[in-house]
C-alpha cells in the first residue's frame, strides 16, 4: 500500500493536469516526486526552496490572481514557522487555498523536535473559517484532496505515515458511526481509528470515525449521545484536548463528561520510533484501553 504522501503526489499530479486553475507551491519537500508535474506545468508548479514564509506568501498571492494554490511541506514548517503569513496572506486577505502537510506529530522522530507538530490543529483553531481534514488512509486522503481542490475556501489536510488497515467512505463533513453501544461515545480521529477499535473491543460503546474535524460534526455527536447524561472520549493524533471545547459546545444543554486523549504537552526528547511515541503518549491499543476503561467505568464492559 502506498503512503498518504505518495498518494498526495500522484493525485495532485493528476489534478494539475485536469484543472488549469490549480497551482502547487513547494519548499523543497516532495519536490523530487513532483518533478514530472513541474516539467508538464512549469508555470503552475513553483518550488521556492527552504523559504517557508515565502511559500505561504506566494500561495496567497496566487490565490489573489484567481488560482487555487496547493501549498505543501512538513506540518511544522507549513503552519508553525510561517503562522503570521497563514493568518494574514490567506485569512486577512480573504482568499482560499489548500495546505497539505506531512510529518504529523512525530512521523519522523529522527528529524528531531523541529520536524514534529502536535500543536498544528490547535494553532489553526485560533483562526476562523478553516476546514481541517485528518485522513486515516491513503484512499481517504485522495478523496478529501479531490473534494478540496475545486473550491475557494481555506483547507488544511493533515497527512501521516500512520495509517489504518483500510479506508472508509468519508464525505468531508460527517462523522461515521462504526459501532453502537450504550456506555459512552468514543470519537476516533483519522489514523487513530484502528487503535481505538482494538482498544474498545468488547466494550459497550459507540465509536464514531472522524476525518473532518473542522467544522466539527456537532450534530453527529449529539445523535450518538442522545438525551444524556453522556461520557465522550475524543482520541486525536495531535495535542490532547484539541477538540474537547468543540464537544462541550455541541453538548452545552446535555449533562456530560469529556476526556481528550492525544499527544501530551510534555516533550519526549528520546526520539526513537513513531511506535514508541504512540506508546509513550498512551495512544497504542493497550494504553487507550486502560485510559478509556478507567474513564467510562465498569459499565463499559459488555
Amino acid at each position: 500500500m502506498d503512503t498518504m504522501r505518495e498518494r498526495f503526489i500522484s493525485s495532485t499530479t493528476r489534478l494539475l493536469a485536469e484543472d488549469p486553475r490549480l497551482a502547487l507551491v513547494l519548499a523543497d519537500i516532495s519536490a523530487e516526486g513532483f518533478r514530472p508535474a513541474a516539467r508538464a506545468h512549469p508555470d503552475r508548479v513553483i518550488n521556492v526552496g527552504i523559504r517557508e514564509q515565502l511559500m505561504i506568501g506566494v500561495g496567497g498571492g496566487l490565490a489573489l490572481t484567481g488560482l487555487r494554490p496547493v501549498v505543501h511541506t512538513f506540518a511544522s514548517f507549513l503552519l508553525e514557522r510561517p503562522f503570521e503569513q497563514v493568518k494574514l496572506d490567506f485569512g486577512h486577505q480573504g482568499v482560499g487555498g489548500v495546505l497539505v502537510s506531512v510529518g504529523a506529530s512525530y512521523d519522523w522522530p529522527a528529524g528531531g523536535f523541529t520536524h514534529m507538530a502536535p500543536g498544528d490543529v490547535a494553532l489553526l483553531d485560533t483562526l476562523d473559517d478553516w476546514t481541517v481534514h485528518v485522513p486515516g488512509h491513503p484512499d481517504e486522503a485522495e478523496a478529501l484532496l479531490r473534494r478540496a481542490a475545486p473550491g475557494d475556501d481555506r483547507v488544511y489536510v493533515r497527512l501521516s505515515l500512520q495509517s489504518n488497515e483500510h479506508g472508509w467512505p468519508v464525505d468531508g463533513a460527517r462523522f461515521l458511526t462504526v459501532r453502537e453501544g450504550r456506555s459512552g461515545v468514543v470519537v476516533a480521529v483519522g489514523p487513530m481509528m484502528d487503535h481505538v477499535m482494538a482498544a474498545t473491543e468488547g466494550m459497550d460503546v459507540t465509536v464514531l470515525y472522524a476525518t473532518t474535524v473542522r467544522p466539527f460534526d456537532a450534530a453527529g455527536v449529539r445523535r450518538a449521545v442522545g438525551h444524556g447524561p453522556a461520557d465522550v472520549v475524543v482520541v486525536e493524533p495531535y495535542l490532547a484536548g484539541t477538540s474537547t471545547a468543540a464537544v462541550n459546545d455541541a453538548l452545552a444543554d446535555v449533562p456530560h463528561r469529556v476526556l481528550g486523549l492525544g499527544v501530551a504537552r510534555r516533550e519526549i526528547r528520546r526520539y526513537g520510533r513513531m511506535e514508541e511515541h504512540l506508546a509513550a503518549h498512551g495512544l497504542d491499543p493497550a494504553g487507550l484501553r486502560g485510559r478509556i476503561g478507567r474513564f467510562l467505568g465498569a459499565g463499559a464492559s459488555r
